[in-house]
């Protein structure tokens, strides 16, 4: 339970469907005095405490700090050492909500754990555990779950995602709770006010380092302090002007140099991943097969000609995608079925 509307809408539904529930708030950073970490900090911690009350439930507070810094600090750092741009949520999601969690549901002899992840699971007639889009388009989360395989998803349950976010509301308020209204959370859990330069500034400070913006050709163009401030595909805040829309076409770290240029330099053909995980096991096919990807969390699913072999994944696109960032997660869909996915880790003109 993170305090937000999510979770304490599926916990309250469990509850009514006659579960026995335990609430259970995950401690992942100790926050410095007057430092709120959003759904890791004391007004979360209360928030959730105060539904657990109000649900008729018990509630809990579990320090997983430690196995937090250990799977998903240690990786947010060293994706941005090396150039990447970490997606440190579906880290999360497999070390701590499904990994470290699961194992503690297992100490206390619990049978499953829920989350408020708009998602949604079946299992088929042979046994097969599948997962799938949440109901709600606009909210699906499926991309942050790539991860999960058959022992996560049969002991999983997602009460909220066969349901509209704006049912979610409608039921937070029918059971009388105070985060009804609360708004979604948008950004990074673990890093105060969004601002994640100052979070990498404060904890890396050795990635403050001058480096140049230079184009196509070379030429410098500009000056940064940092490159980890800076991702494939971003046009904001670049800090130079050409007298046309710029964007990030690749951030080189260990030149500390930023590459820079017109949209049309953004195209790529493929790509190669690492960390391949497949829901079932396995991928669908033994060679190539025909599927619809997804390259970041609120994209589009494009189709693209997947061949996975040796824990490595070659994706080719059918049409050149822009803005494919190396460190994000290259998802695999058969319609609304999540398949399966991998760490971007090299694109391909």
């Amino acid at each position: 339970m993170s305090g937000g509307v999510d979770s304490s809408v599926a916990a309250c539904l469990l509850r009514e469907q006659g579960y026995e529930v335990l609430g259970s708030h995950m401690e992942l950073i100790h926050s410095p005095d007057g430092v709120d970490h959003g759904c890791c900090g004391p007004a979360a911690r209360a928030d959730a405490a105060e539904v657990a009350r109000i649900g008729g439930f018990a509630f809990e507070i579990v320090d997983m700090s430690g196995t937090f810094a250990e799977t998903v600090l240690t990786d947010f750092f060293s994706e941005h050492v090396a150039g990447r741009t970490p997606n440190p949520c579906t880290r999360c999601n497999e070390h701590i909500k499904f990994g470290a969690f699961l194992r503690r549901a297992n100490e206390l002899g619990i049978d499953h754990v829920a989350t408020g992840h708009y998602v949604q699971v079946a299992c088929d007639a042979s046994g097969t555990w599948h997962l799938r889009k949440g109901h709600d388009v606009a909210k699906d989360q499926s991309y942050m779950l790539h991860t999960l395989g058959q022992g996560e998803l049969s002991r999983s349950l997602f009460p909220v995602g066969g349901m509209p976010k704006a049912e979610t509301r409608g039921l937070a308020a029918r059971f009388g709770l105070p985060v009804a209204t609360k708004p979604d959370s948008q950004e990074v859990c673990f890093v105060p006010g969004a601002d994640h330069a100052s979070f990498l500034e404060t904890h890396m400070p050795s990635l403050v380092r001058s480096g140049d913006i230079v184009d196509a050709d070379g030429r410098v163009l500009g000056e940064h302090d940092g490159s980890f401030r800076f991702t494939v595909g971003q046009r904001r805040g670049l800090g130079v002007s050409t007298g046309e829309r710029t964007y990030v076409v690749d951030v080189d770290a260990s030149s500390n140099r930023v590459l820079v240029g017109t949209s049309d330099l953004l195209g790529r053909r493929a790509l190669v991943a690492d960390r391949v995980s497949w829901v079932a096991g396995q991928p669908p096919a033994e060679g190539p097969f025909e599927a619809e990807v997804r390259l970041r969390y609120r994209g589009d699913d494009v189709p693209a000609v997947v061949e996975s072999a040796a824990g490595k994944m070659r994706v080719e696109f059918r049409t050149q995608q822009r803005g494919v960032a190396p460190g994000q997660s290259v998802v695999v869909y058969d319609g609304d079925e999540l398949l399966g996915g991998g760490r971007i880790v090299r694109s391909i003109r």
